[in-house]
């Protein structure tokens, strides 16, 4: 039911919001979230040559904050996100995982609006 995923107006105050490691092939994530019933957000940090350890097939809404990320696809071409660029994608429709020379800071949102629907 869609009342159960009302959000009420609030400020996030993301320097309060604790940081949670998580290591990758090479380098560590580092992330900030936020989580509402059906939706996450978050700030993620990629450190410098940060290689993601395994291929996402999850959807995300990422907009780019800081630095640049190489985002790699399975069967398709790389994209490259600079400050200011986003990617969407649908949960189940790419085969996805980032890579970072320099390290990159990024805004993930994803969440049950972003499902397969047949």
């Amino acid at each position: 039911m869609m009342s159960d995923l009302n959000i009420p107006f609030q400020t996030i105050d993301w320097s309060k919001i604790p940081r949670t490691e998580h290591q990758g092939e090479t380098g560590a994530a580092y992330w900030q979230t936020v989580q509402f019933p059906g939706l996450r957000l978050r700030i993620v940090e990629y450190s410098e040559g940060y290689a993601a350890d395994h291929w996402c097939q999850k959807g995300h809404i990422v907009y780019c904050l800081e630095g640049e990320v190489v985002n790699e696809q399975e069967n398709g071409p790389d994209s490259v996100l600079t400050p200011g660029m986003s990617y969407v994608v649908s949960d189940d429709l790419s085969s996805h995982r980032s890579v970072t020379k320099k390290g990159v800071k990024l805004l993930i949102i994803d969440g049950d609006f972003l499902q397969l629907k047949s």
